[in-house]
Order: C-alpha cells, then structure tokens, then sequence
C-alpha cells in the first residue's frame, strides 16, 4: 500500500481500514486506528506505519481513545513473506518457544529467521514478542477488572517488575496510568474482537447451528458460546455479536489466566475476526467468471482445535451433516469430560483407550479415530496436520477439513467434497485454482448455492 492510499483510507474513516495500517501523529506522539474519532490530523503531520509494532519502536505511544490494541489483526496472508508471517502467527497465538525452537518448528535455522524476521517487520523476534505482551496487557487493563499482578503474569511476564519496565519502554506509558476503573475484580473477563465490516452473521450462525454439539456449544439468535480446553486451562467463551459497533462483546472464563492471550487469539480464529473480507471478495469475484454470486461478509467458522476438527472429520465421512452431527454428540455425550455443569470435547487420550462400543461403525471407522487419538496424543504440539495421511484409515479429505477449520487456513479447496462438487456442477464453468490463496473462503461461498 502506498501513502497516497492510506490518506484516503484514514480520510474516509472505513472501517473496513481497520488494523490494517496505524497514523501516527508527529504533533502530538500519538499513534491512532484510521477509525479514531479524535479530529483527522494535517496530513504533514501524519506518518503512516503497516504494523503497531513500528509506529511504537519509532516512540509514538497508543491512543487511549481508539486504543491501536483493540484493531483486528493483520490479515495473515499478506504478500509473498511466508514464513516470517508464519513465524509472526506463532508469537500472537502465545508460542512460548525461544527463536531456535520456533525455527526448528518452521523448518529453517534460527539465523535465517532472525534476518526474515528483521526484514519483513522492522525489529527482532524478542522485541516483536515484548510488544505483543505489552499490547495485549494493555487490552486487558483497559477492558477488564483483572488485577495488574494477574495481567503481567496473563501477558507472559515472570514478574510484575519485568512486566512494568517492559511496558514503559515499548508504549512509553505506565500501566498505571491506564487503569482507571475502580470496579471489583471478577472471575468472568469480558473484551472486545472487532472485525472489519461486512460480518456475515446469518450464514455463520445457520452453519454452526447445524453442526452444534450440545451442551458442550450453545447458540442464541445474537451469540455463539462454547468449552474449551488449551494446555493445563479449560473454561468456557461467549461472543455476542454486535454489529452496530462492528465488534463482538466476548466473555471468558477461564481457571488459569496465563493461556488468556493463546484462547483469545484462537477465538478471534474461530470467529475469523482479523479476515479482510473485501480485498478476499474482490479476488474471488475476479477468479469465477460470474459462475454465481458471492455471500457478502462470508468467513470461516472455525473449530476449537486441529484435533477435534480431524474426529469430526473422522465421523462425517460418507454421511450426510445431520448424521455426521449425531455421531458427534454422541462421542461427546459418551467420553467427554464433565466439571460442574460443564462439557469438554474428549481429549485426545481418553479416544485412544476407547473401544467406542457405543457406536454403529464399521470396524475400519473405530480404528481410525483410535489412530488419529492415539498420535494427537503422542505429539501434542506437531501442528503439520499433513503427518496424519501417514495414518491408517486418514485420507486427503480429513486432512483438509481439519486444516480448513481446525486451523482455519485460507487456501484449502475441499474439491472432494460432495457439496462442492455439486456446487460447481451448478455453476458456470471457471477455474478454482485462480481462487489461490483464498479458496478456504471459495469452499464456503460454493457450499452457500447449495
């Protein structure tokens, strides 16, 4: 993007913008949105930065008005830089792993990724991560009643000391001197995800109404919630959609706040919060040929975990979604765990030890979903769901489900599907192979003409 672009992007106020650049103000050392609603600055006043990051490291400090921390995430699939943006998505999801083991995890050697890194985003991978833990600290005292000790720790600090140094020296403000709000802790945390407009609301509920596994998921007319388990932390989330405000208000519990910032950013992936959905749409309306008319705002309704996605997977080969979706409520309703009044997807070990008598499967089916628990189980933190085709009874298909919505990638075409193949009977000829690299997004727009 150019400068040129960003000044009528930041003059025009569209929220569609949002996240997607950062204005910082050279007047005043203040770095906004391009929504903020303080009066628009004189352009010779302005500079323009891609990142939050860049616009901190150059000394602007957030706005606490339109608070640069509360924008939708960079879309992940920007230009050619792979794998530093790979690396990039490891550090916002709370990967705790020092560079030498992230670059063992991407493949590459710790050297390389230190100059990708440093190349692409302007700073190193350990002041990258410091801001990232700053930003999202910010988040949590601006928006919660959680204690400032309990948000050094939720943000990744091992002291509160370390937590307000950092703090100080990557926004240039003090942590005290954000919060505000006299209020009494409480257990449940509520924050704001908000998304760029259009949100397609009605298609997202109407899909995951039909796949929703009660009572470990709940929808209303305004709202989609479910359990959740991430490392040693399980609780529950709530996201009410608020369109208006082009944001969802979400509520979580959770019985340790130090996986806060990994279950956030996996519910904004669920929620497919961070997509910017027009240049997705536009690409696509450029690849069908006119072939049928896209759902506006359409995104991806992610699942909890690649694990669960890859069992759900497992059930609803060769059968229709109704029966697909009551063999998953009944594995549920069999191994799922139970706490107070709640209900958790099965881990991957209790599967594993698992004869599921209670099912009409045929022999090969049972076996399949044993196998798939049993190397969850071994490799906890193997995310290259491309490993399981070396799984007996795991095929293409199941794969590509459980990276579509497990791990909610962009650019899977599901063209064994039977919906999509039906989709694309139905529709002009075109290429889906142009759709590159949004055909995540194809899959569903061909799963609407059903």
């Amino acid at each position: 993007m150019t400068n040129q672009y960003w000044q009528k992007a930041r003059q025009s106020r569209d929220p569609r913008f949002d996240g997607l650049f950062y204005v910082a103000v050279k007047s005043t050392g203040i770095y906004c949105r391009p929504i903020c609603p303080a009066p628009t600055a004189h352009e010779k006043n302005v500079v323009y930065y891609q990142y939050a990051h860049n616009a901190a490291q150059a000394g602007f400090r957030p706005c606490i008005r339109c608070r640069p921390d509360s924008a939708p995430g960079s879309a992940a699939w920007q230009g050619t830089k792979t794998t530093a943006l790979r690396a990039k998505q490891l550090i916002d999801l709370g990967d705790d792993h020092n560079c030498e083991h992230l670059a063992e995890r991407l493949g590459i050697t710790s050297r390389y990724l230190r100059r990708l890194f440093n190349e692409h985003f302007g700073m190193s991978i350990t002041q990258y991560r410091l801001f990232n833990q700053c930003h999202f600290a910010k988040k949590l005292i601006q928006e919660t009643t959680l204690p400032l000790t309990d948000i050094a720790f939720a943000a990744g600090f091992n002291s509160v000391r370390r937590f307000n140094d950092a703090f100080l020296h990557q926004l240039n403000i003090a942590p005290s001197q954000l919060r505000k709000s006299k209020k009494e802790p409480t257990s449940m945390i509520t924050l704001t995800l908000p998304f760029r407009p259009p949100y397609n609301w009605q298609a997202l509920h109407s899909f995951l109404s039909k796949r929703l596994i009660k009572p470990m998921e709940w929808i209303t007319a305004t709202s989609y919630g479910r359990t959740f388990q991430l490392g040693e932390a399980r609780g529950y989330f709530e996201a009410q959609y608020i369109p208006e405000k082009h944001h969802f208000s979400v509520k979580v519990d959770i019985n340790k706040t130090e996986y806060l910032q990994q279950v956030i950013n996996n519910i904004r992936r669920v929620l497919d919060v961070d997509a910017d959905i027009t240049h997705i749409e536009n690409h696509l309306k450029n690849t069908i040929n006119d072939s049928f008319k896209l759902s506006e705002g359409l995104r991806l309704p992610g699942i909890w975990s690649s694990f669960e996605a890859g069992i759900r997977a497992v059930l609803g080969q060769q059968v229709s979604v109704s029966a697909a979706h009551v063999l998953v409520t009944k594995l549920v309703a069999e191994l799922g765990s139970k706490e107070n009044d709640k209900v958790y997807f099965p881990a991957p070990s209790k599967l594993a030890n698992s004869e599921f008598e209670f099912f009409k499967l045929p022999q090969a089916r049972k076996n399949a979903l044993k196998n798939l628990a049993q190397y969850c189980d071994n490799n906890p933190q193997n995310d290259d769901l491309d490993n399981w085709l070396d799984i007996k009874g795991i095929g293409p298909w199941t794969v590509n489900y459980a990276k579509l919505r497990g791990q909610s990638q962009p650019d899977i075409l599901l063209a064994g599907d039977l919906g999509v193949k039906k989709a694309l009977i139905g529709a002009k000829a075109f290429n889906p192979e142009l759709s590159a690299p949004f055909r995540s997004y194809l899959t569903f727009q061909l799963w609407q003409q059903l």
